[in-house]
C-alpha cells in the first residue's frame, strides 16, 4: 500500500513517446511543476496532454511545449502562452478546444467509467456542428502576418446532437489517459489527496481520468492523520505519490503579478 516514489525520475519512469496525460492545475495554480520537469527530462515527445490550459511560456506545461514535446493539446484556453498559440497557427500542434465545464465533466465522466454523456454546451455552435480547426496547415508564405488566414488542415468532426424533452443536447465523450500529473497541499502513503484552496481547480478530475496516476504532494503524512470526510481524492485513484522539498513546495509561480501603489501618509 506505500505508494511513495523516492525520485520525480522514478515517478514517471514509464511515461514513454506518444503516451497520453491528464495535467491538473489552472493557469500556474496546482501544477505539477516537478513532475512535468521530470517527464521534460526523460526526453519523451509526441505526448497528448488534457488539461485546462498550457501554462505559460516557460512555466508549467509550457516546458514541453516549447521542446517540442507536445503533438495534441485538449484544453479550454491558450491565453498568453505566446509558444502556444504559434505552434497552433503555425501548423505545427493539434489542440482541441472545449467548453471549460464540459472539459472539467469530460474528465470526471472518463474517471467514473462512463463513456459519453449529453449536455447543452454547444449545441448550434462548431463544438456540435463541426470545423473547429484542430490544426492548421503550414502557412504558404512563412512571412505572412500573424492575422492572415489559414488553411484548415483537420477540422473537427460533427457530434451526435439528441433532443429531451424539447431541448437538444450534445453527446461528449468521457476522457481517460494513459497517465495523469497532479499536485496537491497534503498526501498520505496510501494515495490520498486534500488540496488548498483554489490550487484544488482541475487537479481531482484529472487524478481520476488517469489510469496511472501520480501525485506530487507538498506534506506527506502517514496514513490515518487526514481526516476522511476532508480527503478530496481518496488513494484509489492515485498510484504513485512524491514527496516534494520544503523549497519544491514553496515553489509557486504567479502567473500575472498586479500590485498597487504604495499608500502616503495623510491621503484617504
Amino acid at each position: 500500500m506505500d505508494k511513495v516514489s523516492a525520485t520525480a525520475a522514478e515517478a514517471v519512469a514509464d511515461i514513454a513517446d506518444n503516451a497520453s496525460l491528464a495535467v491538473g492545475g489552472f493557469g500556474l495554480s496546482g501544477v505539477p511543476n516537478v513532475l512535468i520537469e521530470a517527464v521534460h527530462a526523460r526526453g519523451v515527445s509526441g505526448l497528448s496532454v488534457v488539461s485546462n490550459n498550457c501554462g505559460v511560456d516557460g512555466g508549467g506545461l509550457g516546458v514541453l511545449l516549447a521542446a517540442g514535446r507536445i503533438a495534441r493539446v485538449t484544453g479550454s484556453y491558450i491565453g498568453d502562452n505566446r509558444e502556444f498559440a504559434r505552434q497552433y497557427l503555425g501548423g505545427e500542434l493539434e489542440v482541441e478546444l472545449v467548453p471549460q465545464g464540459t472539459l472539467a465533466e469530460r474528465l470526471r465522466a472518463g474517471g467514473c467509467g462512463i463513456p459519453a454523456f449529453y449536455t447543452p454546451a454547444g449545441v448550434g455552435t462548431q463544438v456540435a456542428d463541426g470545423g473547429l480547426p484542430w490544426r492548421y496547415a503550414p502557412p504558404a508564405d512563412p512571412g505572412a502576418p500573424e492575422g492572415a488566414a489559414r488553411a484548415v488542415a483537420v477540422p473537427s468532426p460533427a457530434k451526435e446532437v439528441r433532443a429531451f424533452d424539447g431541448r437538444d443536447y450534445v453527446l461528449e465523450r468521457g476522457i481517460r489517459t494513459d497517465f495523469a500529473l497532479v499536485r496537491a497541499a497534503r498526501g498520505d502513503r496510501h494515495g490520498n489527496l486534500v488540496f488548498r484552496r483554489a490550487a484544488r481547480n482541475f487537479n481531482p478530475l484529472a487524478a481520476m481520468a488517469g489510469r496511472i496516476t501520480v501525485a506530487e504532494v507538498e506534506e506527506l503524512v502517514e496514513p490515518g492523520v487526514l481526516d476522511p470526510d476532508a480527503v478530496h481524492v481518496p488513494g484509489v485513484f492515485v498510484q504513485r505519490v512524491l514527496e516534494l522539498t520544503p523549497e519544491q513546495a514553496a515553489a509557486k509561480g504567479i502567473e500575472r503579478r498586479t500590485t498597487s501603489a504604495p499608500v502616503t501618509q495623510g491621503t484617504v
